[in-house]
């Protein structure tokens, strides 16, 4: 799994859930598995098969958090004051006569429609690097437009 950036809050965020899946979630699977076990045949036994389709799912969502966590690298958001733009970096540019406003946020992150861009998208990752003042292409499913650079902060 290649690095996966993050902020210091999503960071703590993800830490925290994984902490309750290992020690609250998996419990309360492992006892409704139990309780299932008790009510008889197994092979017809609805609560046991839906229980252990939910240790399932609660197992990958743990063994995904340790994967990510491992490969996790924190965003530096003071990294940003020699103007170029990389992860954690906040962009204005102009569009087609529009402004935009973007940060460049880790792909696990990312919320466009709240300006949040992955530095694996398009546009994230044609931005990677420019600075102020820089003409930027970036090609897209719906074509090629120019971002130009107002700001980086």
């Amino acid at each position: 799994m290649p690095i996966q950036y993050v902020s210091g809050e999503r960071l703590e965020a993800l830490q925290v859930e994984l902490h309750d899946l290992k020690t609250v979630k998996r419990r309360e699977v492992a006892d409704r598995i139990e309780v299932a076990k008790a009510l008889g045949d197994l092979s017809e036994n609805a609560e046991y098969h839906e229980a252990k389709d939910a240790m399932i799912m609660l197992e990958t969502r743990i063994f995904e958090l340790d994967e990510l966590l491992k490969n996790a690298r924190v965003i530096d958001e003071g990294a940003t004051s020699d103007g170029v733009v990389r992860v954690g970096s906040g962009v204005e540019v102009e569009v087609n006569g529009r402004q935009r406003t973007f940060q460049i946020v880790g792909s696990n992150e990312a919320d466009p429609a709240n300006g949040k861009i992955s530095n694996e998208s398009p546009i994230g990752s044609a931005l990677i690097g420019a600075r102020k003042g820089d003409k930027v292409s970036v090609s897209t499913p719906a074509g090629t437009t120019v971002h130009w650079i107002k700001a980086v902060t």
